[in-house]
């Protein structure tokens, strides 16, 4: 294609294959008709000859033809598109070029029969109306458009908004736009026979030039191929560039050099760049509701997609999680670091550690923010201002500058009205772009999604505080210390956000040196399931001071609940569904008989290990309906188990996803190797008769210092080991988060030292009252305890007395040394003694007082064969 300068007229590069010329008069009748036309438009020269061209284009073509001679006559023709009527009835779309000429013309075509003899080629129109058109007709049925000349073209690349650029073979300038200098790297002259490395040393122009060698060599295109870096015209900020590379290939197909496009594609490029930032904050934050953990993903997330340091500070209240009180301008606010992250580490910008305090001097831009609740930022930071803190370490004065800080942001951190901290964000020397409301706009969307998760997070601490506090007051804080079992728990819970459960367990010293082992569990969980717990707990501790046998306990029990389900009715807020269908197992063990009695409302029989390791179960129990279902009444077993066996209390919870075989290994596989079941002191046992036994008298084996007997030497597995072999088969049958509520209760029996036990038979004889206080007195003796000779005597006096006169059948006095002094007077009497104060004129009625006053507690426990009234005095001094 190509220009004729002199006469403006722009020539089509039209083939004689291609293109067939035409001639027509001043009023468009076609004049002159060629073969050439003939083949593309079927029309043989004398059906064509004289008649306007019009009538062979479609109507809409055919009205524009006048006017576009018209209008053209005078600027050196026309170009463009017609569509033509082909002689079959098709349409033929044509690319038409009209010259007008002054005169008559020839196209160098043969002219066709019958018509006037052409006028020289080469005529030009000088003005006016012009006499004749010559056309140039080509079928664009297979063509690709509209070719256009270099004038045209080169108007189109130099005009351009998009950057264009030619390179040569060695990849060298040869040529580019205007537009392509608004990148930078100077003006198009200025960089004819430079590398793009001399052009814009900031970018990566070596994977920029692998690239179009690729082009170079495959002459396959490469379309959006997008870069980000820093060109020379912006070297503050990084930018994006999406690049089109295509190979220029001359007319025998070698290839001549690659041209490229670039479009400046930042602002989206930034745009995604936030929406990905958003996206990964949603990912990120709130993973735990931990405040401070959350706070540190907001710290995570900002570095370095959008900051080089940020510090996120909180109030105290909030890393409490209690609800935050008013912030006052005017004073120094104390802020506690929950999270900060840095480009650099060791983290060169900070002054406070991650749980340290971070406090500002009043006036300053974060205690404004705090207070006013509005985000605040400076583009440029002056390098010379001092920090706004006052906790530098040694009290010394620093400058941003001295930490190459140049832009901030000050964000509050709110939630639902409430100001919960301040986050801060900076840029560095690595940045230097400074923030800009855009930055600000991203910053506060980041730290408002992140806010809710920190207050939820608070949220959460402050209830899940409030629900352990609660179960902490339900459950025993520690297993109470006794010398019937050694013992440990491990409790479960289904709601793992809370804590809260509605299974229990406890460890209940009795009388006489007995400990009463308990685990339940109700049909519910949360703070309902533990509410119920906690009144059933305390109706079972209630129960259990009354010393009643375990079939006895379940059943006061099972009429308590169902009493409190009739009076409730079917209140559902009254709570009474979270108590109907509870499960309880009551263990009272004695350790000097060696005895364990037991019963069960529900819940299995607990497995028991001896202590060659064999794990069986207790499997004669008899399992009663849980508590306020009708059923059979509750039944008890009797168990006669050697020192050191190991009995495991559990709730169903523990078998929801297990079986009793996984449970007897599991139990197995914790024991402690070479363990040794410990005694309290040795390892025999037995009693005394009547006389002979008090006259010989008896000597405590164990340690003493002075005259008093302390405890006992620590057993050989210590209560710790309990514990994780607790924990190590929890671990093993339950999951992480189980669907039920999980209680195992292990405790290790032992057997009290036949040295730590006296008694006596009496016979009913008012005259041997004052033979048993010298009995007892002797027996105090020999234990070390005369401190406590004279109370003693007392009390027995006492007991012995009122069993005398108010009861009938055999009297038997039986002391226990333990953690207390216990004194025991046995009878056949059905009727319990009741406390009384009696007036100053009374001579009797005080016995019962002063043993109230003597002892740390005293009662009464009823057996089948009549009643042992008891007293305990502590061996750690007075009671109270």
């Amino acid at each position: 294609m190509g220009t004729d300068r002199d006469s403006g007229v722009t020539r089509q590069r039209f083939d004689v294959a291609d293109a067939a010329p035409l001639l027509l008069d001043a009023r468009g009748r076609v004049t002159s008709w060629t073969r050439d036309a003939q083949r593309l438009l079927g029309y043989p020269a004398a059906e064509v000859v004289g008649r306007r061209l019009a009538e062979i284009l479609v109507p809409e073509d055919a009205a524009r033809l006048g006017a576009l001679a018209e209008a053209y006559s005078g600027r050196g023709g026309w170009s463009g598109v017609l569509t033509a009527c082909h002689r079959d009835g098709g349409r033929v779309r044509l690319m038409v070029r009209a010259v007008p000429m002054r005169g008559t013309s020839t196209t160098g075509a043969t002219p066709a029969p019958h018509t006037p003899a052409p006028a020289p080629a080469g005529l030009v129109p000088d003005g006016g109306r012009a006499a004749h058109w010559i056309l140039l007709l080509s079928d664009m049925a297979d063509a690709p458009g509209w070719d256009m000349s270099r004038v045209v073209l080169e108007s189109m690349v130099v005009q351009s908004p998009v950057g264009i650029a030619m390179l040569d073979t060695d990849l060298r300038f040869v040529w580019s736009n205007s537009a392509l200098e608004t990148f930078g790297g100077g003006p198009a002259h200025e960089r004819i026979g430079l590398r793009l490395a001399d052009v814009q040393p900031g970018l990566d122009s070596q994977r920029i030039e692998a690239v179009m060698r690729q082009v170079l060599r495959t002459g396959e295109t490469v379309v959006d191929y997008e870069h980000v870096g820093r060109f020379r015209s912006a070297p503050h900020r990084e930018t994006a560039h999406l690049l089109t590379f295509t190979r220029l290939d001359d007319d025998q197909g070698n290839p001549l050099g690659v041209y490229y496009t670039v479009v400046d594609v930042s602002e989206r490029h930034r745009a995604r760049q936030r929406l990905a930032l958003l996206d990964r904050a949603g990912e990120q934050i709130g993973r735990t509701l931990d405040v401070a953990r959350t706070a540190q993903e907001l710290a995570d997330v900002a570095v370095p997609a959008l900051a080089d340091f940020v510090a996120v500070d909180l109030l105290d209240s909030v890393l409490a999680g209690a609800d935050p009180g008013p912030v006052r301008g005017a004073d120094g606010v104390p802020l506690r670091r929950a999270g900060q992250q840095s480009v650099d580490a060791g983290f060169p910008e900070t002054v406070v550690e991650v749980g340290g305090l971070a406090s500002y001097l009043p006036g300053t831009p974060p205690v404004l923010t705090l207070s006013g609740g509005t985000s605040w930022y400076r583009a440029r930071l002056d390098p010379l201002a001092k920090l706004w803190t006052d906790t530098m370490p040694g009290g010394r004065e620093a400058t941003f500058g001295d930490f190459g800080l140049h832009s901030v942001m000050i964000v509050p951190i709110r939630a639902r009205g409430i100001t919960l901290g301040i986050t801060k964000f900076f840029r560095g020397e690595r940045r230097m772009d400074p923030f800009d409301e855009v930055d600000l706009g991203l910053a506060e969307e980041l730290v408002s999604r992140a806010a809710v998760c920190i207050d939820n997070a608070r949220r959460y601490t402050r209830e899940r505080s409030a629900a352990l506090v609660l179960q902490r007051s339900l459950l025993p804080r520690r297993l109470p210390e006794q010398d019937a079992v050694d013992s440990a728990a491990c409790y479960r819970p289904a709601d793992e956000l809370t804590g809260l459960g509605g299974d229990w367990y406890d460890v209940i010293p009795l009388s006489g040196a007995r400990v009463a082992l308990v685990v339940g569990e109700v049909p519910g969980h949360g703070i309902d399931g533990a509410a119920a717990m906690g009144r059933l707990r305390t109706a079972v501790r209630t129960l259990a001071a009354l010393d009643l046998p375990p079939e006895e306990v379940l059943a006061h029990l099972d009429d308590l609940v169902a009493k409190s389900a009739r009076q409730e009715g079917d209140d559902p807020g009254a709570g009474s569904g979270h108590t109907v269908g509870t499960r309880c197992l009551y263990v009272v063990h004695d350790p000097v008989a060696g005895e364990c009695v037991m019963a069960s409302a529900g819940l299995p029989a607990p497995a028991l290990i001896t202590p060659d390791g064999t794990v069986t179960f207790a499997d004669d129990l008899p399992i009663g309906p849980a508590l306020g279902v009708d059923g059979p009444p509750f039944e008890s077993l009797t168990l006669a188990l050697p020192p050191g066996t190991l009995i495991a209390l559990h709730t169903d919870g523990l078998l929801a996803e297990a079986t009793p075989d996984m449970l007897c290994r599991a139990l197995a596989g914790s024991a402690t190797a070479g363990a040794r079941p410990p005694t309290v002191a040795g390892r025999t046992q037995g009693g005394g008769t009547e006389r002979g036994r008090t006259e010989r008298g008896r000597t405590e084996r164990g340690r003493t210092e002075g005259d008093r007997v302390v405890a006992n030497p620590p057993p050989d597995v210590a209560p710790a080991s309990l514990d994780r072999r607790a924990q190590t088969v929890v671990d093993a049958l339950v999951p992480e988060r189980p669907c039920d509520d999980v209680v195992l209760l292990l405790a290790r029996t032992r057997r009290l030292d036949a040295d730590r036990v006296a008694y006596w038979d009496l016979p009913s004889d008012p005259a041997l009252v004052a033979q048993a206080r010298r009995i007892t007195i002797r027996q105090l003796g020999a234990w070390g305890l005369g401190e406590l000779a004279f109370t003693t005597e007392l009390i027995v006096s006492e007991l012995v007395t009122n069993a005398i006169r108010h009861a009938t059948g055999p009297i038997r006095l039986r002391l226990i040394l333990e953690r207390a002094l216990i004194c025991e007077v046995f009878d056949g009497g059905a009727t319990a003694p009741h406390l009384r104060h009696p007036r100053a004129t009374d001579e009797g009625g005080r016995g019962l007082f002063l043993i109230s006053q003597f002892t740390q507690r005293w009662g009464t426990r009823f057996l089948p064969e009549g009643k042992v009234i008891w007293a305990e005095q502590s061996l750690t001094g007075p009671p109270g």
